[in-house]
């Protein structure tokens, strides 16, 4: 066969049979007249052979969440989970086509680029309509897999000696997390929150989640506050975010959950409170032990996410949707709604970000920047201010070019 490429002249190879003549013709079209990828003149389709020190990729990424420091077991525990039910359906693509197992040194972004968009549309099952083998990823879902992808890939390029010699991550184009309204953020009004907490008849469940949205608290922080949290003398009214509810880890025997640090350093805060909360945190705190759990069950036990969202909350909900209340909120949009809140009274999103704990304004931006629309006219008013001109005929500045 013989064919043209364009800045190399005429190109040729040679076959025993005008079908396998044909296949590679084929083969040529599809790369613009030019050599296909991994072809080797005379020998055809080289095959890949796993170098030296390689390993397969899941083999590597235990390696690494193993040897991880900085992180709890528990979060361990769920580095090893995506690395066995997302990190192991990798495959590598050689030039052939031929599917294999992906290794750290095969890994290339075309196999990270196809991994992403399988996880995007799913698989679904052929024998059962309506199923699925694996079912489609959200872009947040996706983009932490991948981020642990580049995690592991990364501490291939930096072992001693190199496995590879760069991170086949690094340009991956991953969904918008904004695509999509999977999971979307509940924003309440306050007479629909008031809808809810009309139907929450345990008195201790409405004193929870009250509290909720009035102070942006996360539920295993609120549900974590004890007696000794509160200062409550004389002009302060504040309470210490110092523990937080946190999945034990599955090696370990006991409860599910167990105390321990706030998600984040940033976490770690003081959060001023209104008259009311502070009476209501008082009046909790009297007779107790500096121990002792701010909110508590019937029982004298702290509340259960469980308990109180099956028995409590998701009643309430659906009382409240069936007397028309338009939304159906999770518990944890009872803290999305405390921003909207606060940014409807023009509350700044610094203050914002300490007040929830967040670790960056960044993510107080990307989550509820959308909300400041209320200041509007105020933006408009600063503009107009700044660009008059004293004196000016128009009250605008003269622009000359």
């Amino acid at each position: 066969m013989k064919w043209r490429q364009d800045g190399s002249g005429w190109q040729s190879e040679k076959f025993g049979d005008r079908t396998s003549a044909e296949s590679f013709k084929k083969l040529v079209d599809a790369h613009e007249q030019r050599w296909p990828h991994g072809w080797v003149r005379g020998q055809g389709f080289v095959e890949e052979v796993q170098q030296p020190g390689d390993m397969p990729l899941v083999e590597w990424a235990h390696r690494y969440v193993s040897r991880l420091t900085g992180v709890d077991e528990r979060t361990q525990d769920d580095y090893r989970r995506d690395v066995d039910l997302h990190l192991s359906v990798l495959r590598h693509t050689q030039p052939s086509g031929r599917v294999i197992e992906a290794t750290i040194g095969n890994l290339t972004a075309d196999d990270v680029q196809d991994w992403v968009r399988a996880q995007k549309r799913g698989e679904p099952d052929p024998e059962r309509p309506g199923e699925w083998l694996r079912r489609k990823a959200g872009p947040k879902s996706i983009a932490n897999r991948h981020g642990l992808l580049w995690c592991v890939v990364q501490a291939g390029v930096e072992a001693q000696p190199p496995m590879r010699t760069a991170n086949c991550c690094a340009k991956t184009k991953l969904p918008r997390i904004d695509d999509g309204i999977t999971e979307e953020m509940v924003f309440l009004e306050r007479e629909e929150y008031a809808r809810i907490a009309r139907e929450l008849t345990d008195p201790r469940a409405r004193e929870l989640a009250d509290w909720l949205v009035g102070t942006g608290m996360r539920w295993g922080e609120a549900t974590a506050l004890q007696v000794r949290d509160l200062r409550l003398r004389g002009s302060e009214r504040t309470v210490t975010v110092q523990r937080s509810w946190r999945k034990r880890p599955k090696a370990e025997a006991g409860p599910a959950y167990l105390l321990g640090a706030p998600k984040t350093k940033r976490s770690r805060r003081v959060v001023a409170l209104t008259g009311s909360q502070a009476e209501v945190a008082a009046r909790l705190a009297s007779g107790r032990q500096p121990e002792s759990f701010l909110f508590q069950t019937a029982r004298g036990r702290p509340w259960s996410h469980s308990n109180f969202y099956n028995n409590r909350w998701r009643p309430a909900v659906s009382e409240a949707v069936a007397r028309g209340l338009p939304r159906r909120p999770r518990i944890h949009d009872l803290r999305h709604t405390h921003v909207s809140w606060l940014i409807a009274a023009r509350i700044p999103l610094p203050a914002i970000q300490a007040r929830l704990g967040h670790e960056s304004i960044t993510t107080t931006v990307d989550r509820y920047g959308h909300l400041v629309r209320e200041l509007d006219a105020e933006i408009v008013a600063a503009v107009d201010a700044a660009m008059a001109e004293p004196g000016g005929r128009d009250g605008r500045l003269s622009v000359v070019v």
